[in-house]
Order: structure tokens, then C-alpha cells, then sequence
């Protein structure tokens, strides 16, 4: 090879290296990300007051207007039917200052003050976060998925003010509202009307509105946990821990410029939805694009990736597995380049079939409501299948013992974030009104997870199972990831999950749910059975095959789409 082709080479990998790892050359220096530069180096500390709507959209509007910024949307929605919404930084200024005015003049709410927001993914969801943001108005958001007795629980519990929701929603909401003492006003985003209701799209309040001061440390977003150790919790986020993280830590996780197109399909009752489609593409100044998939069909999702100019996915487990189910082959995704997968680890087997059909490779990233992301593979970063990646920029997370000792690479614990002496700013503030609760997810210098793992000598964390997932076998601890992953492999499997079961000999065994996929629902579930045991022997170590199987048709999920292992565990063990 010649001196000048070399160079040539050499010089394409440090620009790629570059443009991974230390900014994006596509960004303007003027940008709102670039702007935050000298705080990021310890040059400048980080600010007192900050809000998301005036120091981030704002200033986005003000580079838009003098045309430093490429002439994609900064909000685009569709339907599935034909309807389409597409808003500037401008618009999206202009429209969420006159939703703020409904909040505070017509509903009589203050800065403090919460607020529940049960909606589907309709355009009205994104206007009112950000209208709640220029108003110190708290949002709590909610899945559509949920109870009377989930809101209830909710709308008690947070002694919200305000509940914004749909026609869907609606009849819930009456159903309980009268024990609700603190709702003094009911919205809803709907083309007819309903008693007792003020209908969102017909008050019309004027633009003219003063974004509130806001501390750093001020609430901005309170999540209900998914309950899956227990009751839900309130866990408070701040301006700060959303807002003002990702303007604070690297770009390495999501890596967009205000070129690229973001399609997160999360529910927008999850923080997912939070941080891929509102706080961290926005900082980016990038485009979040919408399709409010009243169903979550494979056909739809994969026909919107062929027509829309999508740069990056993001999507839950589930989402890949229905996936990777079609013949991915038939379709020809128009700008797709970047795949992310969170919420709970997604099985290799899966990745591979991904990768091998579409060409692209899927980046996991974990976390949890109370963390937002704390691990990721991050783009140009070497993929392990099964590993959630390495340690986010801002966290310090480490593997610990039952004594908050650090544990040497390769050693089983507990998944824990360092939050002593100096709390890292993406770190939840507290559960809300339980103490109790707030303490006890410390220990030592530590925030814990609840989750066990373990970390790799190149700084890889691999996931385990929750602490209460744990199987101890005749004296061997097995961790239900791994047999689930090992299942997923076989053809006939299209989901499952592994709980303790009792067993007189050995206190408790591994026994394995499992959902078939179409083309293996006729077999003999006997023969299949056994054909499961012997190929989960032969993928892991004997004792971790799953000594009783059983079929079933669905799993009980969360709200967000998590298995409920602990429903299953409950009921094998007869706590139903």
C-alpha cells in the first residue's frame, strides 16, 4: 500500500474515531449542545436555575430562525391513517406557550403543582410536557394501559390537581374521581365532550407567556414505578436529572445531530419515552418522530421504517423478538442506521437474527425509572451479545456485595451506581412521601439496583436477573436470564420466562413458562417439552435446564411490558 493511500485510510479512521467519541462534525459550534461545552470541562460550574423549555427548545427556536439549523421538523407525528403533524422549534414554541396559559389561567394551576397525563402517543402529549416545563408545572405521565384502580392509586397518591386524558381514560377517571379530594380540574383530548370535562382543544389561550424560573433541583416529571418488586413508587426526577444531563454528560449513547430523525416506540407512561423522545434528541436539536401504533404490529412498524426517513430506533425487547419473527429480507428500510433495544436485557439470539437479515446491529442499553441510562453500548463501541455495555458518561457503576464492597470482575452481585460523596446528576431525587424506601435504596457509598450482574475485565456488564429472581438449586444460584436466552434460541420459542418452583428434594428447581411460536403451536407439547430440557442442557450447564415446562398462551406483563416473573413465582409457590 502506498504512503498516500495510508494516510488517506488513517485519516478516514481518526474522523470516524472522532465522530464517535469527541462530538460530531455535522454539529454547528453555535449549537445549544456546544454551548455547555466549558461546563462539561469543569471550566464553568453547572447552573442554579435551568429550564428545558427556555434554555434548550428556546434557544433552538433562535438558531432556527437565523437559519444555523437544517430545515427538518423538530416534531413529526402521523396516524397510521393520514394524518400528520409537523412542527419547527418555532411552532412547537408558539403552541406549548398556549397550552401553558391553559394550565395556569383556566385550570388555576402554580409552579409546584401536579399534574397526570394519560394519554396515547397524539401530538397533545408533547405539548404539554413541554407547556408544563414553562409553567414549574409537574407532570406525571401514565400509560393508557391503566386501571381505575391504577389511577386511583395514582391520583391519591401524588395528590395530582389536574388529569389530562382521552376518551379511553375518561370513564376510569369518573369512576374514582369522587375519592380523589385534591383533582379540581378534568381534561380531555377528545372531538366530542363529556360532563364534568373541559375539552383541551377548545381553549384557546393566547401565546404570550413567561417561562417560570426554575432551580436545577426543582421537580420536573414524577414516574410510578412498574411495580414489579412491589407497589408502584413515585420516583421524582428534577429539571436537573433530565433536563440538564445530556447537556452535561457525552453524546455517546444516542450520538444525533439536527440532521437525524429519532423514532422511539415506547409507551409515553415510561421514562424510555422521557429520555429518547423529548429530552435527549432534543438537546441534539434533533427531529422526534411519532406514529401513535394504536396496535404494535410488526407489518407497520416495518412498512414506517421503509417510507420514513428514520435515522434511529428505539424499542423495548418485545418489539425485536415480534420483529425478527417476519422475513425481514422483504423489506428495505429507507435511512435506518442505528438500532437501540432497553427496559430489560434482550436475548443474543434475537441480536443475531437481526443482524443477519437487516444487516444492522442492535445497541442495548439498560436502566431504570429511578437512573434513566446508566449502561449502554454506545455507537463504534466492540458489541458482546448478551452484555448491556459499560458505564454510561456521568456514573460511576460498579458490581457490589452485600456490604457495598466492590467486587473483582467476573464475581456475581448486585448492580449499584455510586451516589456518595457527590450524587450524580442523572440520579432520581427521592420516592416521594417514603423515606423508608429512599434510604433503603442505598448502601454504603452506593445507590442499588436491585439487579444482579457482573462486570467483565473489559468493563462490560452483563445482566443477571433481579435479586428476587434469583433460582438456588441443590446449592447452585441460577440466574433466569441465561435460561430464558438459551430457550429463546430454539425455533419453537417465541417467549419465555423461568421462575422457581418447589421441589421436595432439591427447596426449589428451575421451571420455564413458555409461549410457542405460530409454526410450532400444533406439536406435541410432551416431545417439545423434553426438546426444550435437552437443547437448554447442551446451551448452558445441566443443572440449569429447566426440570418443568409449561406452555402458555400469554405472560402477565407491567403496564411497560416487563414479564411478572414474580407472578409466576408466586404462583408456583401457591402465594396467589
Amino acid at each position: 500500500m502506498s504512503n498516500e493511500k495510508w494516510l488517506t485510510m488513517l485519516l478516514k479512521i481518526i474522523i470516524k474515531i472522532i465522530r464517535t467519541f469527541h462530538g460530531h462534525p455535522k454539529l454547528l459550534a453555535s449549537d445549544v449542545y456546544s454551548q455547555y461545552q466549558a461546563v462539561r470541562r469543569g471550566e464553568q460550574e453547572i447552573p442554579k436555575y435551568f429550564n428545558f423549555a427556555s434554555d434548550v427548545l428556546d434557544k433552538w427556536s433562535e438558531i432556527e430562525k437565523a437559519g444555523k439549523r437544517p430545515s427538518n421538523s423538530a416534531f413529526w407525528w402521523i396516524s397510521g391513517k393520514g394524518e400528520e403533524v409537523k412542527w419547527s422549534f418555532e411552532e412547537l414554541g408558539f403552541l406549548s406557550r398556549k397550552v401553558a396559559n391553559v394550565l395556569t389561567k383556566v385550570c388555576g394551576l402554580q409552579k409546584g403543582d401536579r399534574i397526570i397525563v394519560v394519554l396515547p402517543r397524539i401530538p397533545e402529549w408533547w405539548l404539554v410536557n413541554v407547556a408544563c416545563m414553562r409553567a414549574g408545572i409537574v407532570l406525571i405521565p401514565g400509560t393508557s394501559q391503566l386501571s381505575a384502580k391504577d389511577i386511583l392509586y395514582r391520583l391519591q397518591a401524588s395528590k395530582a390537581m389536574c388529569i389530562i386524558t382521552d376518551d379511553t381514560v375518561a370513564p376510569a377517571v369518573d369512576s374514582v374521581a369522587s375519592e380523589c379530594q385534591f383533582l379540581k380540574t378534568k381534561l380531555i383530548v377528545s372531538k366530542g365532550s363529556r360532563e364534568g370535562w373541559l375539552n383541551f382543544s377548545e381553549l384557546n389561550q393566547s401565546a404570550d407567556h413567561s417561562c417560570v424560573k426554575t432551580r436545577i433541583e426543582d421537580s420536573v416529571n414524577i414516574f410510578f414505578t412498574s411495580g414489579t418488586t412491589g407497589s408502584p413508587k413515585m420516583t421524582e426526577h428534577s429539571h436537573g436529572s433530565l433536563g440538564f444531563r445530556p447537556l452535561l454528560s457525552e453524546r455517546y449513547w444516542l450520538d444525533l445531530t439536527p440532521s437525524d430523525v429519532i423514532w422511539s416506540t415506547a409507551d409515553t407512561g415510561w421514562i424510555l419515552t422521557s429520555l429518547t423522545s423529548v429530552f435527549d434528541p432534543w438537546v441534539f436539536g434533533s427531529c422526534i418522530f411519532v406514529h401513535q401504533l394504536p396496535q404494535i404490529e410488526s407489518a407497520t412498524i416495518l412498512n414506517t421504517l421503509c417510507r420514513f426517513p428514520i435515522d434511529t430506533l428505539v424499542g423495548v425487547p418485545t418489539l425485536y423478538r415480534m420483529l425478527v419473527q417476519n422475513d425481514l429480507s422483504s423489506y428495505k428500510f429507507m435511512n435506518l442506521k442505528h438500532c437501540m433495544s432497553g427496559g430489560e436485557p434482550l436475548n443474543p439470539e434475537v441480536m443475531e437474527k437481526w443482524k443477519s437479515q437487516t444487516g444492522l446491529d442492535i445497541h442495548e442499553v439498560y436502566g431504570q425509572t429511578e437512573t434513566g441510562i446508566i449502561c449502554s453500548v454506545f455507537k463504534g463501541m466492540k458489541i458482546k451479545p448478551g452484555s448491556m455495555g459499560k458505564a454510561a458518561p456521568l456514573f460511576d457503576v460498579q458490581v457490589v456485595d452485600k456490604n457495598a464492597n466492590i467486587l473483582p470482575p467476573g464475581q456475581q452481585g448486585e448492580i449499584a451506581v455510586r451516589s456518595k460523596p457527590i450524587r450524580p446528576l442523572g440520579l432520581f431525587s427521592e420516592y416521594i412521601d417514603n423515606p423508608k424506601k429512599t434510604a433503603e435504596s442505598e448502601r454504603g457509598d452506593f445507590y442499588v439496583t436491585g439487579d444482579r450482574g457482573t462486570m467483565d475485565e473489559d468493563g462490560y456488564f452483563w445482566f443477571i436477573g433481579r435479586d428476587d429472581d434469583i433460582i438456588i438449586s441443590s446449592g447452585y444460584r441460577i440466574g433466569p436470564f441465561e435460561v430464558e436466552s438459551a430457550l429463546m434460541e430454539h425455533p419453537a420459542v417465541a417467549e419465555a420466562a423461568v421462575v422457581s418452583s418447589p421441589d421436595p428434594l432439591r427447596g426449589e428447581v428451575v421451571k420455564a413458562f413458555v409461549v410457542l411460536s405460530a409454526t410450532f403451536s400444533s406439536s406435541d407439547r410432551e416431545h417439545l417439552a423434553c426438546e426444550l430440557q435437552e437443547h437448554v442442557k447442551k446451551t448452558t450447564a445441566p443443572y440449569k435446564y429447566p426440570r418443568k415446562v409449561e406452555f402458555v398462551q400469554q405472560m402477565p406483563k407491567t403496564i411497560t411490558g416487563k414479564i411478572k416473573r414474580h407472578e409466576l413465582r408466586n404462583k408456583e409457590w401457591g402465594r396467589m
